[in-house]
């Protein structure tokens, strides 16, 4: 029997050329980098340069996507972007990001849910592409957090950064259950958890964009069992386990949450993709930048059972399951 699966064809990332060490952080802010990586597991993160735009970051990313799948823009249909962070209230970061790599036809949408936004994105394209919206997506996490940020908050300045991670995803008929793809996804959002993550700001609230504010521990509290939650839906729909696991690709919030939620799963720490170090926190950015880092090193091969996971703000939480 044949089935139709939406396969991941090329990836790609970006990060800013500045780099913003925990040691640079503690020369202005009341911090060490003992205290961070104790905390956090980050090292340094990358910043945005004065007039580089979250479609900037986002459009780099896309071309490097696009050279891996060694397709050009004019064979994309849909065009998501995934951000916290968008050039403008309106129009939509995609439509900016689409104008910049010359792209005329499809469509293009923001999709905002904060650090799942990534992950909400690939399960959206997936239900666009088998529904013959389009037969190639082009799906980007992107953010330039650090124009959000108070800088004066040592709890909330020294976890993010900026950067842009990009996917070129394709519809693709198959016949065998090992035939790459993703095979499943699932979301989940509780909103009476909004106020323990959110920005202080918005057109409506403050007509202001507002900075970041975090009630760190009650995240952490929610945030293992909340992954935990995702992911075991989607083995038991699926039918795999964590013994079939190749790699798990997790956001990049938090060393302790990431090593939580491993432990928690059962997932042995040589499966599981870690970027935070030195990427810090790029929100819808951080599944992309980290699963592009696997892919380009040659970790993740062709075959491979891959779970990609993430939580943040609102709070929305997801994970898909792909046959790489």
């Amino acid at each position: 029997m044949t089935h139709t699966r939406t396969v991941f064809r090329g990836t790609g990332s970006y990060l800013p050329s500045r780099i913003l060490t925990n040691d640079e952080l503690a020369k202005t802010v009341d911090t060490t980098d003992e205290w961070i990586v104790q905390r956090t597991g980050i090292r340094q993160r990358h910043i945005a340069a004065e007039g580089e735009l979250t479609s900037d970051l986002a459009a780099h990313a896309a071309r490097a996507a696009l050279d891996a799948a060694g397709v050009s823009i004019a064979d994309v249909d849909i065009v998501i972007v995934a951000t916290t962070t968008p050039d403008l209230t309106f129009p939509a970061t995609a439509a900016i990001v689409q104008q910049k790599l010359g792209m005329h036809n499809g469509l293009a949408f923001d999709l905002q849910a904060v650090c799942s936004g990534f992950v909400y994105a690939v399960a959206t394209a997936d239900s666009m592409l088998k529904n013959r919206l389009g037969r190639r997506a082009l799906v980007i996490g992107a953010e330039t957090n650090s124009r959000i940020l108070d800088w004066t908050d040592r709890t909330t300045c020294v976890l993010f950064g900026d950067g842009a991670g990009a996917v070129v995803l394709e519809l693709a008929e198959g016949e065998a259950d090992t035939d790459p793809g993703i095979l499943a996804s699932s979301l989940r959002s509780d909103g009476h958890h909004w106020q323990k993550l959110y920005t202080d700001g918005g057109p409506s609230a403050s007509r202001s964009m507002g900075r970041v504010k975090m009630e760190g521990r009650e995240v952490f509290k929610h945030a293992v069992g909340m992954i935990t939650d995702v992911v075991q839906n989607v083995f038991a729909e699926t039918g795999y386990s964590v013994a079939d696991l190749d790699w798990f690709v997790p956001h990049q919030a938090n060393r302790r949450i990431i090593d939580g939620a491993g432990a928690k799963l059962g997932i042995p720490p040589e499966k599981v993709v870690v970027t935070v170090d030195s990427h810090a926190n790029t929100s819808a950015a951080s599944v992309p930048l980290a699963l592009d880092t696997a892919v380009r090193d040659g970790r993740i091969r062709r075959g491979d059972l891959v779970m990609l996971e993430a939580m943040g703000g609102g709070f929305t939480w997801g994970a898909s399951l792909i046959r790489w």
